[in-house]
């Protein structure tokens, strides 16, 4: 049967829904008229009078309320498996496309896998659910992903790609952020325990403001609220009037991007020259923030440093901590008796030397001796000052609490905190409003309403939809995920976004059910193989008629080779950076001018077969140690906000996988795995084909494996595992 030619009609509705050209030009010409409106009022003017500006853009789509709308009817009614389903498939049918077929059972696992845990599936998960591939089947794989702890392991990266987390405070000296992992652990715990997604934005914004119900959710909610100073905070500026205003903009930013994908802080110092934003608007919002504590002058010079805050404690993690002390205090009291001992004997020894005439044997034995307990005391001093400055406390995490008194915001008129215009309300912004806005107490910050705010805002449910679909199907329904603002993407399927967004919060903002609806369509079972003519009228797949293709992202590599290899450890959490060991921290003296630090000279030895969000991230430079690979292939820069990473195709990550000795040690380890499996060397291939690629092998691909192994010695196994893990197959999710 011959294909049908795409009718032009069908093209130009297609590319209106697509953000092909005529939304690259819809988009310079609104950012034109807002800029030319902006420029009817000068920026001196507005910073003297930061009244509301014109509203114009005000009707974009992702201002308005979300709205229901009637699951639409398709011609192919027994395609759709729910209404996801037919919102796609009316979409496809019309622009005359339709969707391919079906992946087959190995593909479809494999991509759960990855996209719910960030690892394969292993060999005992394959055979067992090949053998049925039903609706119930996939059903209880769903679920057995979504319980597991790799879940929050995988999706907690996504989420610290976003807040700019890393394990370093600001970029100068290698300061640590000694406590910043108790974020990322909140984080790992939240998601896996399927917090409603309205909470956890509370928390983050200001959950030292909420109540709780016991000490561990009080706990949480006071490290929840790390998402507000572990950024790039500049600690040795020595202007702390800009300091402040800089966190400020910081967070404000922060805020924007994450919940509302807005970038807010374009508003700084004049108003928005894209989006309806005025000056007004960004200082009524930056007051709550102006009036949070998120840093301290040190008594080291010009240093500033993050705040700590206490946690609370259960009994039994008092009971813990007192046993860890009095242990620590033995070995402190321990090195303060031996260092005591060695001074005493090195001045016995010194009178030794100084009076009387030994002999050359007696002062060659004394010199040699006097030289060993110097530099054991020298090794003492190390170890006491170390386990001085980390003796175990009160546990703490990086946070905020309001100031005492709090106050409005005046402009910083073109951002200098000495030039400044008008007091301005605290508020939310004017665009955003609908309804009655909550009332701000006189004696607090307002970021508890702020937060109220926020979820209450049709953005924030959109949003967050967008973020789980494009980590779901590799493109949001909004491309442009980290940006809702006019010049922005325009939704593929606008209709859907709100009804996921609806959804989302009538579930209680369960993201494991958003997530499990997602899966478990017939859309995301979809086979990623293209169609000539279906390529022709929708190139860039906006229709969903297949799935797209993605490689896997640093962690997922990374993790999935130490997986195959069987060498993959669990992880409980914990500190990240490996600050217990004294030759990587260094600034302990309270008398030094600059602040702690740290280096990476010794790594805990089960560091190298954690998972990759387990080990420590800096902002300074490249990552370091077992975490390399990130350096390669795309790991964001810590220091901004990253909904989506960019994913480039280099000749040096090919190098990479060739040549690194870290690659290497897993290609070994994957063949050791291999020789200790009973059979022939063709059930051995089956089974590496199933463990690396989580498919059967092919007859043409045994019969040159075969060939290439020859006898099979060790050596030969190490090359084909070593080839394998540098495949494209290995590298893609399909």
């Amino acid at each position: 049967m011959k294909e049908q030619k795409s009718r032009p009609a069908d093209r130009r509705r297609l590319l209106y829904r697509s953000p092909g050209v005529s939304h690259f030009i819809g988009g310079l010409l609104v950012a034109l008229s807002i800029w030319i409106c902006g420029l009817s009022v000068s920026i001196g003017a507005e910073t003297a009078n930061p009244g509301s500006i014109s509203l114009s853009g005000s009707d974009h789509w992702a201002f308005q309320p979300l709205r229901a709308s009637k699951v639409p009817p398709v011609h192919n009614k027994a395609w759709p498996q729910n209404e996801v389903d037919s919102y796609l498939l009316a979409g496809m049918e019309e622009a005359d496309l339709s969707p391919v077929a079906d992946a087959d059972p190995y593909t479809w696992l494999r991509r759960v896998h990855f996209d719910l845990t960030g690892l394969p599936p292993s060999v005992e998960a394959i055979e067992s659910f090949v053998n049925q591939n039903t609706p119930e089947a996939r059903e209880a794989v769903v679920d057995r992903l979504l319980a597991s702890r790799a879940f929050g392991e995988r999706w907690a990266r996504h989420w610290l790609d976003l807040v700019g987390y890393a394990d370093q405070i600001g970029t100068s000296n290698n300061v640590f952020a000694q406590h910043a992992w108790r974020y990322r652990d909140y984080v790992i715990d939240a998601l896996n325990e399927d917090k409603p997604f309205d909470h956890f934005v509370r928390e983050q914004i200001a959950g030292d403001l909420l109540e709780a119900e016991s000490v561990e959710e009080q706990a949480a909610a006071l490290t929840a609220t790390g998402f507000l100073v572990l950024g790039d905070v500049e600690i040795v500026e020595a202007d702390k009037a800009k300091l402040r205003v800089d966190i400020v903009d910081q967070q404000l930013n922060k805020v924007g991007k994450t919940f509302l994908a807005m970038t807010l802080e374009c508003a700084r110092c004049h108003a928005h020259k894209f989006d309806p934003i005025s000056l007004r608007d960004y200082y009524a919002m930056a007051g709550f923030f102006h009036n949070t504590s998120s840093i301290y002058k040190t008594n080291r010079g010009v240093w500033s440093d993050v705040n700590l805050v206490e946690l609370p404690e259960t009994e039994e993690q008092k009971t813990q901590r007192e046993l860890q002390t009095r242990t620590h205090e033995r070995q402190l009291n321990d090195w303060r008796k031996e260092r005591q001992e060695a001074q005493v004997r090195r001045a016995q020894l010194e009178d030794l030397l100084k009076g009387g005439t030994p002999s050359e044997a007696e002062q060659q034995k004394w010199t040699q001796e006097r030289d060993e307990r110097a530099r054991r005391i020298g090794r003492l001093n190390q170890l006491i000052e170390h386990a001085e400055f980390f003796y175990p406390d009160v546990p703490k995490a990086h946070g905020v609490h309001d100031v005492d008194t709090p106050t409005d915001m005046r402009i910083t008129i073109r951002g200098n905190p000495r030039a400044l215009g008008d007091l301005v309300e605290r508020g939310f912004l004017q665009v955003c409003q609908s309804g009655d806005t909550p009332d701000i107490p006189a004696s607090q910050s307002g970021r508890r309403e702020l937060a109220d705010w926020v979820v209450s805002n049709p953005l924030t449910a959109r949003v967050i939809v967008n973020r789980v679909w494009q980590k779901l199907f590799g493109e949001g329904l909004v491309r442009s995920v980290d940006y809702f603002g006019l010049p922005g993407d325009q939704p593929s399927h606008p209709e859907l976004l709100d009804f996921l967004a609806l959804q989302l919060r009538e579930q209680d903002w369960s993201v494991k059910k958003l997530i499990r609806g997602l899966v478990l369509t017939r859309t995301y079972r979809l086979s990623s193989q293209g169609s000539e003519r279906q390529e022709a009228i929708d190139p860039e797949n906006r229709m969903l008629w297949r799935m797209h293709r993605t490689r896997l992202d640093a962690e997922a590599l990374r993790d999935a080779m130490i997986y195959v290899s069987g060498m993959l450890k669990p992880s409980g959490g914990g500190p990240a950076l490996p600050l217990e060991f004294v030759e990587n921290v260094g600034g302990l003296n309270p008398a030094d001018v600059n602040p702690p630090s740290f280096r990476f000279s010794k790594w805990r030895p089960e560091q190298q077969h954690e998972r990759t969000i387990y080990l420590p991230v800096i902002r300074h430079t490249g990552q370091p140690g077992p975490a390399a690979l990130r350096n390669v292939f795309d790991f964001p820069q810590p220091s901004q906000f990253t909904g989506q990473r960019t994913v480039t195709t280099v000749p040096t990550q090919a190098l990479f996988l060739m040549n690194s000795l870290v690659v290497k040690q897993h290609a070994k380890a994957l063949a050791e795995r291999m020789l200790g499996e009973p059979g022939t060397m063709r059930g051995r291939l089956s089974y590496l084909y199933l463990v690396l690629l989580n498919r059967p092998i092919t007859s043409e691909e045994t019969k040159e494996a075969e060939w290439f192994l020859g006898k099979g010695e060790s050596s030969d196994w190490e090359e084909l595992c070593r080839a394998m893990l540098a495949a494209n197959e290995f590298l893609m999710r399909l």
